[in-house]
């Protein structure tokens, strides 16, 4: 009963010690959240990676939104994807390329690279066996932990040197599509009394392709494709969203990079970064079961205005997958999967399905802002279209979030290989403003 005791003890007084007041943030001019008053991040670094494009400042001041624009080492994503969807060949590959090194690759270079990313694939038969011995029942806690056991089987690991820190960033992107697609059978033979299937990466293959291999040993090659789009999409967005600084901030002390990587998927796994495509999911089969006419605009507006009023759902008063911190208009990730999307559909006999989410999402962003009537411009976001895509290629829930890994883990190195190299780099190392009085002690016989 003591130690029940203490625990609620400590966990009653922290109430107040943890209490804060919201007035103080402006009293004191800080900026909660690293956000600034009108929703802008606050600057904290510079970058040549990435960059999301939401809004333009206006001359005197204010912002004024724009469609949605994501670059990738200057380049436009939505010229990238265009040009691989359009010939018809996978470009996660060339993407990571890209973002690794600053130059698109030739022919040649893209065949050896992939070759090497097809090499690097295999796991050490310790790592292996540690993923199937410990088990474990979450995809991101066995991710990193094996993240971390990869620096075990390193000759080298705590060089941060240029040339050792790219080939730790081949081998992570090379090994994350394994550790994944071994750690959901393993859950799933464990969990569910599956039959337990462990296949080898092949020759010759995507990391899309190979990774449904993996996973699922059969798929079509618009699931593939699909699954190539969405890697692309997610690789990077800018230095700025919390799990890439959280690598970017762990990298600036020096330390190794499975340190580093693993810290950035602790960052991924929490709800509010990386999981929101599991809860657009559950909310679309919500609204499936509670809509009654799929194509009923009123009944759809009435419903999401029960939700944004906290009366229906999860009463969050939010409706998943709409709205972005920096998007304004449109997302351009969520435009060019909605196209795959509505092709994969047909391929899956899903296309009723597939006009229902078209039409919530236009409603959706409709009624939040006759709802909310801040003035805010909103748009749907990836999330809104990646957990139905996710679910008609075949792939359970247990891996939405560790997906999105698999795709960030080249902005992740991207982001410390360029934290570690450019000149003038210095800890990161933010302040916080202390808004307690002075207290004076009193000693333990006293209290």
């Amino acid at each position: 009963m003591k130690k029940e005791y203490i625990i609620y003890r400590l966990s009653e007084d922290m109430k107040d010690a943890t209490r804060i007041d919201n007035d103080l943030f402006t009293k004191y001019d800080v900026k909660r959240g690293l956000r600034n008053e009108d929703g802008t991040g606050v600057l904290v670094g510079l970058t040549k990676i990435g960059n999301v494009v939401g809004y333009e400042r206006i001359p005197g001041g204010g912002l004024q939104p724009i469609p949605g624009k994501l670059y990738y080492r200057a380049f436009d994503v939505e010229d990238i994807v265009h040009n691989i969807v359009k010939e018809k060949r996978f470009g996660f590959e060339e993407v990571a390329y890209l973002l690794l090194s600053g130059n698109l690759p030739d022919k040649e270079a893209l065949a050896s690279f992939s070759e090497l990313i097809n090499d690097n694939m295999p796991l050490e038969q310790k790592t292996k066996m540690n993923i199937l011995e410990l088990e474990g029942s979450n995809i991101m806690n066995i991710l990193a932990r094996s993240v971390l056991e990869l620096y075990t089987f390193d000759s080298n690991p705590d060089d941060t040197s240029r040339d050792n820190l790219m080939r730790q960033s081949v081998e992570l992107i090379s090994k994350f599509p394994t550790i994944i697609a071994y750690a959901y059978n393993m859950l799933r033979h464990a969990t569910f009394g599956r039959s337990l299937h462990i296949r080898h990466p092949q020759e010759k293959l995507s990391i899309a392709e190979n990774f449904l291999y993996m996973l699922k040993k059969d798929y079509t090659q618009l699931e593939a494709r699909t699954l190539d789009l969405l890697l692309i999409l997610q690789a990077d967005h800018g230095g700025g969203n919390n799990s890439t600084f959280t690598v970017r901030v762990t990298s600036s002390t020096g330390t190794d990079t499975y340190s580093s990587i693993a810290a950035g998927i602790g960052s991924l796994k929490g709800p509010l970064h990386g999981g929101a495509n599991i809860q657009v999911a559950d909310m679309f089969h919500h609204l499936e079961k509670n809509i009654e006419d799929w194509t009923n605009v009123d009944e759809i507006d009435t419903y999401f205005t029960r939700m944004l009023n906290k009366e229906v759902y999860n009463k969050t008063g939010l409706i998943y997958g709409i709205g972005h911190a920096v998007y304004t208009i449109s997302d351009p990730r969520a435009i060019l999967l909605k196209d795959l999307a509505r092709d994969l559909a047909k391929e899956k006999g899903r296309d009723r399905e597939f006009t229902f989410l078209e039409l919530l999402e236009d409603r959706a962003i409709t009624t939040f802002a006759k709802i909310k009537g801040n003035g805010k411009t909103v748009s749907s976001n990836i999330d809104f279209y990646s957990g139905f895509v996710y679910e008609m290629i075949g792939l359970p829930q247990e891996i939405y979030t560790p997906l999105f890994a698999m795709a960030r883990i080249v902005g992740w190195c991207a982001h410390r290989n360029e934290e570690l190299n450019f000149e003038g780099k210095r800890i990161i190392r933010p302040a916080y403003k202390n808004v307690l009085d002075v207290a004076d002690y009193t000693p333990l016989k006293k209290r």
